[in-house]
């Protein structure tokens, strides 16, 4: 289950980079081309991009694409390798996780109770919204981290 909604997170990531990539392709032609622009767009683009990056990084740590110091770890035996994922997740990711919930949480009520908006003219409003994806991407994360510890037990114990 947490599997396949990450599976759907990396795709909805996707999607918004595709977007992404088609807003910035609008913006700077507008830009460039017909000297023209808009700053709201150009907010757009980042908070496409906080959604990207924020929604990707379950996404990566399901597909095994995160970084780690693969010098030493393409070395280790298959045994070896899940207990160290097994570690990872539970004495880095994990916490680190919950930190970030736990913090992101205040960080995203302060802004909602500000109706916190951009400060440039012509800028969006609702930054609320995007400073919400902080706690919910990490949220994810978590929940992913624990599908990992799942499946890394059960290589581990079969091997």
């Amino acid at each position: 289950m947490i599997a396949k909604t990450t599976t759907y997170l990396g795709y909805l990531t996707a999607l918004v980079l595709a977007a992404l990539v088609i807003l910035v392709v609008y913006d700077a032609t507008m830009r460039y081309i017909f000297s023209g622009g808009s700053l709201a767009l150009q907010e757009l683009e980042w908070h496409l991009f906080d959604v990207v990056i924020l929604f990707a990084i379950a996404y990566t740590l399901k597909e095994g694409a995160h970084v780690r110091v693969d010098i030493l770890y393409h070395r280790f035996t298959p045994k070896t390798k899940a207990v160290v994922d097994i570690f990872a997740a539970l004495f880095f990711i994990l916490p680190f996780s919950f930190l970030i919930v736990y913090l992101g949480i205040d960080f995203v009520h302060m802004s909602f109770v500000q109706n916190e908006a951009s400060s440039d003219p012509g800028g969006l409003g609702y930054r609320y919204l995007v400073k919400s994806l902080l706690p919910l991407s990490f949220v994810f994360l978590a929940l992913q981290a624990l599908c990992e510890v799942k499946k890394n037990y059960v290589l581990w114990r079969s091997l």
